[in-house]
């Protein structure tokens, strides 16, 4: 039993994500900014089976399918019931690997486990507060709820919430993973009438088809041109949504004042060059955590949406691999068509 107001949960499926696999790739130094990355439990992407929740917890029981979340929404404070912005403030996005009282609940042989965010989702078992933990219909199948419990949404939420695609708009999406998918699925369902996909894997083209995207660049077929000039050929220079990830290279979305930029992910890049004269005439550059969804309130919402066939991710799914061998989910992807690897626990 999980004292308080934590709650332990069966893992049943677990998605990698491409942030995990950076994570892992390099050792940082502690510090709350700048995280420690071993020994860490990795994974936030995933879906489980509540088996015990604390003494405090009433909204979550015992059986209930949830997803874990590294965003929390209490709906109380001033953030949450502002409407402008997704985060917390009396349970905020932890980024020290370990709890809120500063402990950790994952350790091995005696030494301490540091978490992956809130979630450590590749693992048998999760310990979170019920606080960042989402109830969900149980009629989803666990893949579809692995996917939307992070990187799907971000990028769909990028598109409905955090930039409020309107209806007829011109979107551009510089890289076409399951982030970059869910942002064109998200300018679809917002119904954009041009949805431009940027990626150097031309095998990526199809998948981008399947998920609304009405037109492709390779930049590595134009290497002479930047992808803002590109961008601009293609709509006359018109204001486009341009959503980056895992880049910092600013793209000028256009110069006739509608222009965005918006950043949906974190890359390896901390720092860029910008132009200032873009902005001075319009344009705007916005980044938001999460594709600026609030768990509890939003993700029932894509789950339901994603029941009634409103929207699609069979496409995301390309491999699976057990945990036992969840190194060969690090070679997969470097695989040209992986999109998502589903871990089964």
């Amino acid at each position: 039993m999980v004292a308080g107001s934590g709650g332990l949960l069966g893992t049943r499926g677990t998605g990698e994500a491409g942030r995990d696999t950076s994570r892992a790739s390099k050792i940082r130094r502690s510090s709350r900014q700048n995280p420690p990355v071993f020994p860490r439990v990795l994974g936030r992407e995933g879906v489980g089976v509540v088996e015990s929740v604390g003494e405090e917890v009433t909204d979550i029981k015992v059986g209930d399918l949830v997803i874990p979340a590294f965003v929390s929404e209490c709906q109380e404070c001033d953030n949450c019931l502002s409407g402008k912005t997704n985060l917390c403030l009396n349970y905020p996005l932890p980024l020290g690997g370990l709890m809120r009282d500063d402990t950790s609940r994952l350790s091995t042989q005696g030494q301490r486990l540091y978490h992956g965010l809130t979630c450590s989702t590749w693992s048998e078992y999760m310990v979170a507060e019920a606080r960042y933990i989402v109830k969900i219909d149980p009629g989803i199948s666990l893949s579809d709820a692995s996917f939307i419990s992070c990187g799907f949404s971000t990028g769909f939420g990028a598109a409905w919430k955090g930039a409020g695609v309107e209806k007829g708009a011109t979107v551009a999406v510089i890289g076409l993973g399951a982030v970059g998918l869910g942002a064109m699925e998200g300018a679809r369902a917002q119904g954009a009438a041009k949805i431009i996909g940027v990626y150097k894997n031309e095998r990526k083209r199809t998948k981008g088809k399947a998920f609304g995207m009405t037109d492709f660049i390779n930049p590595d077929e134009h290497s002479n041109k930047p992808i803002s000039t590109l961008l601009k050929e293609l709509t006359d220079g018109l204001g486009v949504f341009v959503f980056v990830y895992q880049s910092l290279t600013l793209v000028n979305g256009g110069e006739k004042g509608k222009g965005q930029t918006l950043v949906v992910g974190a890359g390896t890049q901390q720092t860029t060059e910008i132009s200032f004269i873009p902005l001075l005439f319009g344009g705007n550059l916005k980044g938001f955590i999460f594709g600026g969804l609030k768990p509890k309130t939003d993700l029932p919402l894509i789950v339901a949406k994603r029941k009634n066939k409103e929207i699609q991710l069979e496409e995301l799914l390309t491999h699976q691999v057990s945990l036992e061998d969840i190194n060969k989910a690090f070679d997969l992807l470097k695989d040209p068509d992986c999109v998502k690897v589903l871990i089964k626990i």
